[in-house]
This record gives structure tokens, C-alpha cells and sequence, in this order.
């Protein structure tokens, strides 16, 4: 017998008179018996059954939507990491919303709906995971409204809950020198990659000896699908040309092998404390990484290279990441000093007339 791989099955067990046990199978989703065993041919056209069942119900309502957007090749896109988040919350919305008529979408009221359970994830599970809630069903139901299915997002703009501002969270050279004192050699070899590049974590996760070329790192993003290209310091080369290419991947653990997310995280965030650093993470040595070419000259298009962000939303990120740090403000005010159109404001001096006067 071919042994399926279904989904969305639930399985009852049920003691006979006899006392054997006997095990019945449910369509979870709409809560249909499935005959015989999973593989059997009962049991697969009763499932089929069960699963058009299922679409039919969805046609026409935010369940439906959900589904449509999850297989859209633009879904596809994104990376795995994201798809499975936005499958996660998108799950939330559904449970909640699921029978929802797309014509309800286009009243403006369902909006207050939408920030009525905002308010109710925000009280069970935080803001955060409240907003990111929203800002994934904003973003599907932005999806819809280009591909004409819906002509209003009528929760596009809403309030966010939990605030925060990382602006000023930077990596100042006692924080980093802090942490190289104490931390693994694996966890400094990402951090100097991280700051010499300004990638996320992920794709320093990811990054192959393969992108390197002896000379810079070339990757595709990710997010974005940008491929950049990173031309290597003198202290990153040094460092990526002495290390051991065992594996397929430059950051490994201790036994040679890829990093999982969650156990990098884990493997940080022992690090940075045994460091005393509390309130830093690591995506903020990307922040620091900007902030550091900014102050060393860096124009905006030699920024967005590396970053791999747009020319256009470049500003944005320098005006979120950049702190005002005294090396900036430093360089600034050297460059208005030796500017020959600010001369006429560098000579310019105090004259009191009061003491002009009492020496006359």
C-alpha cells in the first residue's frame, strides 16, 4: 500500500466492546471521516473530496485570498525564512477571519475589525507580534488589490503598537573590543564579517567559500534578490585567507558545520552577555557597518553597493541606522572649516563696541 503524505488529518482512537482499538481519520479542516487507512484508495478519494470541498468554501472569501497569495509566484520570491513566517501569521488570520466575503474587504469599517484584534493579539501575545500580524495582512491584501481582486487595503497605515527606535544602537569600539576579549573564535569571525560587510545574519549564514574570490564577496541577497558585491579590507581578507576551508560554508560551528538560526542566536547572545553588552543585537552592526562608510566618506551609491539597498531608499536607511556619532560631526565641521566657499565665515570675529569705545 503507498503510504500518502497528507496534511490537515486528524486521528481518533476509539476502544471497541471487544477491547481492540480502532482508529478513525478526520479531514481536520472540514471535520469530514476519511475511510480506511492513510494510502488506501477509500481514503485518498475521500480526502480529494474533503480538499475541493475545502477550496469551494474558501472561493470568494479572505481564506480563499490567503491561499491564492501563498502560491503566487510572487510569494515564491521571498526567501524561505520569510515564507514561512508570513504562512504563520497569515494561519492566525485566517483561524480569525477566514470566512470573511472579499465585499467586506471593501467596506472601510472592516478596518476597525482589523485594529479591534490588533489590540486583542497586542494584550495575549505583545505588540510586536500584534503589528507584524497586520503588516503581513497588509501586505497580502496590497498583493490582492494589484492583481485586481480586491480595489481597496484598507488596513495599509495602521498604528503600530510596539514602538522602537535602534537609530542610535550602534557598535562603538569598546562594545566590539569588549567582545572579541571573550567571545568564540566562531562568533568573532562573524562578527568581523558582519561589520566589514553590513550583510544580514542570514546571508553571512549562508555565505560559501565559493562568493569569495580572494579578493571580495559577491552574494545575492536574500531579501530582495539584490546581488552585490563587497570588496574585501585588508582585515577581512587576512582573516577569511587564514582560515580552514573544510566546509561548504565560511561561518561554521565548532564541529564544522552550518549554522542553524536559532543556535546562532543562542551561541550570540551568550557571547554579547559574557561581554556585558545588553542592549545590542546583531543586526545592528549592519546599522554600524552603514554608519562607519558614512564616516569614512562614503557617497550614497558607494553605500547602497554594499548594502544592497536602492538608490532611492538609501536616505532612509542612513537617516534609521546612522547615529550622530562625534566622528561625523568631527568630519563635518573639518570639511566646512577648509572649504574655500565657507573662508568668508571663518574670518569672521567678534567686534565689541563697547570696549572699541573705552579705549578711545
Amino acid at each position: 500500500m503507498v503510504r500518502a503524505n497528507l496534511k490537515g488529518i486528524n486521528t481518533v482512537k476509539k476502544r471497541q466492546k471487544d477491547g481492540s482499538v480502532k482508529i478513525h481519520y478526520y479531514h481536520r479542516a472540514t471535520k469530514r471521516p476519511l475511510r480506511g487507512s492513510p494510502g488506501s484508495p477509500e481514503f485518498l478519494h475521500d480526502y480529494a473530496l474533503a480538499e475541493q470541498s475545502q477550496v469551494a468554501q474558501r472561493m470568494g472569501t479572505l481564506g480563499g485570498l490567503i491561499r491564492d497569495f501563498t502560491l503566487s509566484p510572487e510569494f515564491g520570491k521571498r526567501a524561505e525564512s520569510t515564507q514561512k513566517e508570513y504562512r504563520r501569521m497569515l494561519s492566525k488570520v485566517e483561524t480569525k477571519f477566514g470566512a470573511m466575503p472579499l465585499a467586506v474587504l471593501e467596506d472601510p469599517r472592516v478596518r476597525g475589525d482589523f485594529l479591534d484584534w490588533q489590540e486583542e493579539v497586542a494584550k495575549e501575545s505583545g505588540a510586536r507580534e500584534a503589528d507584524n500580524r497586520l503588516t503581513v495582512l497588509s501586505a497580502m491584501l496590497t498583493w490582492a488589490v494589484r492583481r485586481v481582486r480586491i480595489f481597496h487595503n484598507h488596513v495599509k497605515g495602521f498604528e503600530r503598537l510596539h514602538e522602537v527606535d535602534r537609530s542610535d544602537k550602534v557598535w562603538l569600539p569598546e562594545h566590539i573590543d569588549a567582545f572579541m576579549k571573550v567571545a568564540p573564535i566562531e562568533m568573532q569571525r562573524a562578527l568581523i564579517l558582519a561589520l566589514h560587510t553590513g550583510q544580514r545574519q542570514g546571508d553571512l549564514r549562508k555565505l560559501a567559500w565559493t562568493n569569495y574570490d580572494g579578493e571580495g564577496i559577491s552574494l545575492r541577497q536574500s531579501k530582495g534578490s539584490r546581488r552585490v558585491y563587497v570588496a574585501c579590507t585588508q582585515a577581512l581578507k587576512t582573516m577569511l585567507d587564514d582560515m580552514d576551508r573544510e566546509a561548504a560554508v565560511i561561518l561554521t560551528t565548532k564541529t564544522g558545520r552550518a549554522w542553524q538560526k536559532r543556535y546562532f542566536a543562542e551561541q550570540w547572545d551568550e557571547a554579547s552577555k559574557a561581554a556585558g553588552i545588553i542592549d545590542l543585537h546583531f543586526h545592528d552592526l549592519r546599522g554600524t557597518a552603514v554608519t562607519m562608510l558614512a564616516e569614512a566618506g562614503c557617497s550614497v551609491p558607494e553605500i547602497a553597493s554594499i548594502t544592497g539597498h536602492s538608490l532611492k531608499s538609501v536616505h532612509t536607511i542612513l537617516e534609521k541606522y546612522m547615529s550622530r556619532t562625534k566622528a561625523l560631526a568631527k568630519s563635518a565641521m573639518a570639511k566646512f572649516e577648509n572649504a574655500s566657499s565657507t573662508e568668508f565665515a571663518n574670518r569672521l570675529q567678534t567686534k565689541d563696541r563697547r570696549k572699541a569705545s573705552n579705549h578711545s
